[in-house]
């Protein structure tokens, strides 16, 4: 089969295009034959080193496609089905073997692009949304950053659907359509305006209760500022690099804020959380209250133009890989 590898790791370079043995399952695992591949920050992370991976690795944690074989002992899928997963690594191939209970079976109304694109994804949209702030309700003003991004096109629908108020940051004209198109309520443009500033004047002085910040350094002091009296700042990317460290009791000169920097894994590792939260996407996909917005599509050979465009900020929506 054809993969992608990195053995040493650096820029877009590193990704080498290369001939590897089909591999065959063991023990509860399924080998999936891959119609099509997500391309998330996350494999910017590992392929650049920041979370680091033992070399040489296959990078890519999301895909879609059919079961192709299936090891000793498996019984939650059988050869045939349509299936999706997010976190297993490996997802930069034809084929890739995945633990069964890490497979959720795909409804028939889901193709495999919109799959590939939206489990990881879609999946961290509904943990952010519906399960890291239970105090959070309907009304509420928020600050979605990168919202024209993969996740945050996600999470802005998401939010909106949840009666939210929600404040989309993203850098330029083009962006900000896309946010609008999405349902944002306000659209603030990080190349021409002062972000805490606006949220400010948009929330009468109070801030907002929320702030989902993917972006990491170059807008954290601004997520901080942003935040009202006892709201949460939601740390979940680094995509320009990690936010900077942050004494606790700034916090409390803040407002009382609270500080959290999640990953999705840890909300997905019990197989009934899993099975849950693609259930209440695939779910919110079906009845229309969630677009999911490919933006670009390259062929797994041309990874390294993918790459490169997702790490300068060059994509909007989703960016799906086609074996």
């Amino acid at each position: 089969m054809r993969a992608v590898v990195v053995h040493q790791t650096g820029g877009p370079e590193a990704l080498e295009f290369v001939d590897l043995p089909t591999p065959t399952p063991g023990p509860g695992q399924a080998l999936v034959r891959h119609e099509a591949v997500g391309l998330n920050f996350i494999d910017i992370y590992h392929r650049t080193g920041l979370y680091p991976m033992k070399t040489p690795f296959t990078p890519g944690s999301e895909a879609a496609g059919v079961v192709d074989a299936v090891g000793d002992g498996v019984t939650q899928v059988k050869v045939g089905d349509r299936v999706a997963y997010a976190g297993a690594q490996g997802a930069y191939a034809d084929m890739n073997v995945v633990p069964a209970d890490r497979l959720v079976r795909l409804p028939e109304s889901i193709s495999f692009p919109v799959a590939a694109a939206s489990m990881l994804k879609g999946m961290t949209a509904e943990f952010l949304a519906d399960r890291i702030w239970p105090a959070l309700k309907p009304g509420d003003p928020v600050l979605v950053h990168a919202a024209a991004g993969g996740v945050g096109s996600i999470l802005v629908q998401w939010l909106k659907h949840r009666g939210q108020h929600v404040i989309a940051a993203v850098g330029g004209a083009a962006k900000a359509e896309v946010a609008r198109g999405h349902g944002a309520d306000e659209v603030l443009d990080y190349d021409r305006e002062d972000i805490a500033a606006r949220v400010r004047a948009l929330t009468g002085g109070a801030g907002v209760r929320v702030v989902y910040d993917s972006v990491g350094k170059a807008t954290f002091e601004a997520s901080l500022a942003s935040i009202g009296k006892r709201g949460l700042m939601v740390c979940y990317g680094n995509a320009s690099g990690p936010a900077p460290a942050i004494e606790p009791g700034r916090l409390a000169r803040l407002g009382s804020l609270f500080l959290t920097r999640p990953t999705l894994f840890d909300y997905i590792a019990a197989p009934a959380d899993l099975d849950a939260a693609a259930a209440s996407l695939f779910a919110l996909i079906g009845a229309g209250a969630v677009k999911i917005d490919i933006g670009q599509t390259w062929p797994l050979a041309e990874v390294r133009a993918a790459h490169a465009a997702l790490e300068r900020r060059a994509t909007t929506g989703a960016t799906v890989l086609t074996p």
